[in-house]
């Protein structure tokens, strides 16, 4: 592995918190495969590869992030238990790392979730409230239960146990394949953009990353835009995963996407449908919305550069069958035109 030759600066966050949250995360999970996609490849003028996040046991790599904060908490802390708001997979994360480790959970969330991950996240054996109408109607209710109970809120992004946990990917990405010249991620809250980016220019502060979002409600790219936080109108999208604000207050995230991204590019929904029925076609993989994004923005060919070596990371596959049922017709069905 190349030598780190620069740390970006974000207070409250280094390289040295990634490593000491993989010795946390890997309690919990093993690291995951990074595979050279020969389908994607052969579909650009790159090596396409593919970090397989929807290999976790709950199928997202949401329970990096929550098995780090966690295990961080304080015994008092475990005692009382611990909340969190979500739009469906850092709720599954937190319910299954709690009930690894015998802490209760509440997981609040909005109508929109899916109902893969509300009976997910049931499983999993948290109490799941659902209320309001969108991600900030659950986050308000979460804290509500942080005052009323005394419950730890673990949140979904904003949070540096949660960045250095997501980190560990970049690590894994970084060791396996450490000539990579870019690196397209999805992105919501930012706390796997921050976390992947952290650790990925740690070791090659050439590497490019990249975000990409959903046009529709895509906050984080608006509010880089416009030089501050902002607040958009939830709309239906295939990449439910990356809904939600993130925060007007926001701690960490924000100045992470603003410092360490090189790009952030749009998919639309048609694009991102055709991406997860590229998944489940040439790589036999069932993948959620939010986790086609990237595979979309290369298939689409929205990277400004030409690179060598691309990777990408497939986030979860928790999605309702239906969808993926539809989608792999209609791919189908363009392919045999």
């Amino acid at each position: 592995m190349n030598k780190v030759q620069y740390v970006p600066q974000v207070e409250g966050l280094s390289l040295q918190d990634v490593f000491k949250a993989r010795k946390k995360v890997y309690q919990i999970v093993k690291p995951t495969p990074f595979i050279h996609s020969i389908p994607l490849s052969e579909h650009s003028s790159s090596s396409i590869f593919i970090k397989l996040e929807n290999f976790h046991e709950i199928g997202a790599f949401k329970v990096r992030g929550a098995a780090n904060k966690i295990l961080n908490l304080s015994n008092e802390e475990k005692k009382r238990g611990v909340a969190t708001f979500s739009t469906g997979n850092h709720g599954l994360a937190v319910a299954y790392v709690a009930k690894k480790l015998g802490i209760e959970a509440a997981v609040c969330i909005s109508p929109r979730v899916p109902k893969a991950k509300v009976d997910a996240i049931r499983r999993a054996g948290a109490k799941i409230e659902i209320v309001g109408n969108s991600q900030d109607d659950a986050e308000k209710y979460c804290y509500e239960l942080e005052e009323k109970h005394g419950l730890t809120v673990i949140k979904p992004f904003d949070d540096a146990d949660i960045i250095s946990g997501q980190g560990t990917i970049g690590l894994e990405m970084a060791e396996e394949v450490p000539d990579l010249e870019a690196v397209v991620v999805p992105l919501s809250g930012g706390g796997l953009f921050a976390g992947v980016a952290l650790a990925l220019k740690s070791y090659n502060p050439s590497i490019q990353v990249i975000g990409v979002s959903m046009e529709r409600s895509p906050v984080m790219y608006e509010s880089i835009k416009a030089g501050k936080p902002v607040v958009l109108e939830e709309q239906p999208t295939l990449a439910d995963s990356l809904l939600g604000g993130i925060g007007l207050n926001n701690e960490y995230t924000f100045e992470c996407v603003k410092q360490y991204a090189d790009d952030l590019v749009l998919v639309s929904e048609e694009e991102i449908a055709e991406a997860m029925g590229f998944m489940a076609g040439e790589h036999r993989m069932i993948v959620e919305g939010a986790a086609a994004t990237g595979v979309a923005a290369i298939l689409t060919k929205r990277l400004k550069s030409e690179f060598a070596k691309i990777g990408t990371i497939i986030t979860g596959n928790n999605v309702d069958l239906s969808v993926i049922s539809k989608i792999m017709q209609d791919y189908e069905f363009q392919r045999q035109k």
